[in-house]
Parts: structure tokens; C-alpha cells; sequence
């Protein structure tokens, strides 16, 4: 089994306090507070954090499913925008947009499409947020 972790420490009350975010791998560490996390101030989140994990696992996981459709990419770019809405009352994260662009030479994009749909529905951090709704535009250049 592997295992990855990450940890976080918070000092103070939910408004005034602040509050650092590490990689267990030490690649990397950043503050946040209530500002960078509800009010768009300068900082890290872990809303951006777990849009970059997704990001990141996405993109590799359509190299892997072009590949084994026989094209191997040259680039494959993703964003994931996480949204976040108050639903009765709380903060929820509502859904995830992925945007993803790759250059694929000699596919179709109609094969492009379907490589690019299964690979949101299967990649590890798209089932470990199956009860978030996801949304993909997949660009083939």
C-alpha cells in the first residue's frame, strides 16, 4: 500500500488565526488563514490544494489513457477550478471544472473526447470526489 501525507497546524480563532499547510514530502509549505481562504487574500487554500492534486492526477491519467489508445502525447495541460458555495448553511464545495488542453499528433478528437471522459470519471482523485459534480472541456490541439 502506498501512502502520502500532508499536515496542517492552526493557531488562534477561525478569524484572526493563521495557519501553514506542509507536504510530507517537503516540496511544499504555505500559510492560509480565514483571508486566503474566504476573502481571496494572498495565500494558499485547501480548496487550490486539492484543485492542484486533481489537476495533477488528471493529467497524468489522460497521458496514460492516450497512450494505451496508441497516441502518446507531447503536453497535456489541466486546471481544475474548485467551486465552493454555502449550501444550508455551510460551506460546501459544489463542483470541480476541469479544463484540460493536449497535443495529441494523429488523433481524432472525436477518440480525443472519449479518452478525455472516461479519464475524468477514473482517475484516483475524480473517485475519491465521486459526490462532487465534476465538469470537463477537453481541448485537442
Amino acid at each position: 500500500m502506498i501512502q502520502r501525507n500532508a499536515s496542517a497546524q492552526w493557531t488562534g480563532d477561525l478569524k484572526a488565526g493563521a495557519g501553514s499547510i506542509r507536504l510530507g514530502s517537503g516540496a511544499f509549505e504555505g500559510k492560509y488563514s480565514f483571508g486566503t481562504r474566504f476573502e481571496g487574500a494572498p495565500g494558499t487554500n485547501p480548496e487550490e490544494l486539492l484543485g492542484a492534486a486533481h489537476a495533477g492526477c488528471y493529467s497524468m491519467a489522460l497521458s496514460l489513457g492516450l497512450t494505451q489508445a496508441g497516441h502518446t502525447p507531447v503536453r497535456v495541460h489541466t486546471t481544475a477550478t474548485v467551486q465552493m458555495d454555502r449550501v444550508n448553511e455551510k460551506m460546501t464545495i459544489v463542483g470541480i471544472a476541469l479544463a484540460t488542453e493536449a497535443e495529441v499528433p494523429g488523433m481524432s478528437n472525436a477518440d480525443f473526447q472519449k479518452v478525455a471522459e472516461a479519464t475524468k470519471d477514473g482517475c484516483i482523485i475524480s473517485r475519491a470526489l465521486a459526490s462532487v459534480p465534476m465538469t470537463l472541456t477537453a481541448t485537442l490541439k
